[in-house]
């Protein structure tokens, strides 16, 4: 089996030797621009494994999003998750699709887990690509021993708070604003990981329009291991960017269906985007066109 260890080893050693990034996250380092010296290495090893018929599609509604976050508004990119290549090969494509490509690559602001900056040198060299902001997820804290528990969730609440401060200051400075909804690769094995989490409805309350966006065709595949156990492997890679849609009417929506069930709405809201999701795949899937065995 081919990993993403035995077939990149080169360009690992250099992202790590290149990468300057924190590996402890407090609250004064949760906003962390991207490096463009890590950008070359990811697009090089991603697209040495995307092959021709690879592309983007809904290119017009990437840039009519763009558009509105220029004019000042807060607008979210709400991604399908099944690698941790999911953001190199959103930036690269739509960077190779022409247009204002280029422009919505830079644009992008990633919502990360403070795992990624301190769990793996590796991890945190490929994080450190992109800008991003850092939260500290709730489920981060679940199965801890009680007294590490209590040590965590100040530090979780502060990093939070900052968290959310450097996203109110930046969401209406022309960024899009990029969050996987699912809040952790998708596992085969383990259907749960398909579920979205409930915080993402605080992020459709508090955006003006919202885009989801499908990933088909894998080159990155999840293992019961470490990410550098991750099998690789040729295939065509599409991006499908679905309509864009107002949050507040897309939130009060799911919300209204859940009242009249008795349901969480804040469930609800993470469970309609991912139908969304879902939807926008099933179908791209169809047209995708399939490498030739």
């Amino acid at each position: 089996m081919k990993t993403l260890t035995t077939e990149f080893q080169d360009e690992i050693r250099a992202a790590v030797s290149t990468a300057k990034v924190a590996t402890v996250i407090t609250k004064d380092n949760v906003y962390q621009e991207g490096d463009a010296n890590i950008i070359p290495i990811l697009d090089k090893m991603a697209g040495s494994l995307m092959l021709p018929g690879s592309g983007v599609d809904g290119m017009d509604n990437l840039e009519d999003l763009l558009a509105k976050a220029e004019s000042g508004k807060s607008c979210l990119l709400l991604l399908e998750h099944y690698s941790n290549m999911d953001l190199t090969i959103f930036s690269l494509l739509v960077r190779r699709a022409g247009g204002r490509g280029v422009d919505i690559a830079d644009a992008l602001i990633a919502i990360a887990g403070a795992k990624l900056n301190e769990d793996s040198p590796v991890v945190a060299a490929f994080a450190s690509a992109y800008t991003r902001i850092v939260i500290y997820p709730s489920g981060y804290l679940k199965g801890l021993p009680p007294e590490k528990k209590r040590e965590e969730i100040p530090r979780s609440l502060s990093i939070n708070r900052a968290a959310m401060k450097a996203l109110e200051e930046k969401k209406t400075q022309g960024r899009l604003v990029l969050v996987f909804p699912s809040g952790t690769r998708y596992r085969p094995w383990d259907p749960a990981t398909k579920k979205g989490v409930r915080e993402i409805d605080s992020y459709i309350k508090s955006f003006d329009y919202m885009c989801c966006v499908a990933l088909n065709g894998e080159i990155l595949h999840v293992q019961r291991t470490d990410m550098m156990n991750d099998a690789v492997s040729q295939d065509i890679v599409r991006v499908t960017a679905g309509p864009i849609t107002p949050c507040d009417e897309f939130r009060r929506k799911a919300r209204e269906g859940a009242e009249a069930a008795g349901c969480d709405k804040k469930q609800a809201v993470a469970d309609a985007i991912m139908t969304e999701l879902d939807v926008l795949h099933v179908d791209a899937e169809k047209k995708r066109p399939k490498p030739k065995s």
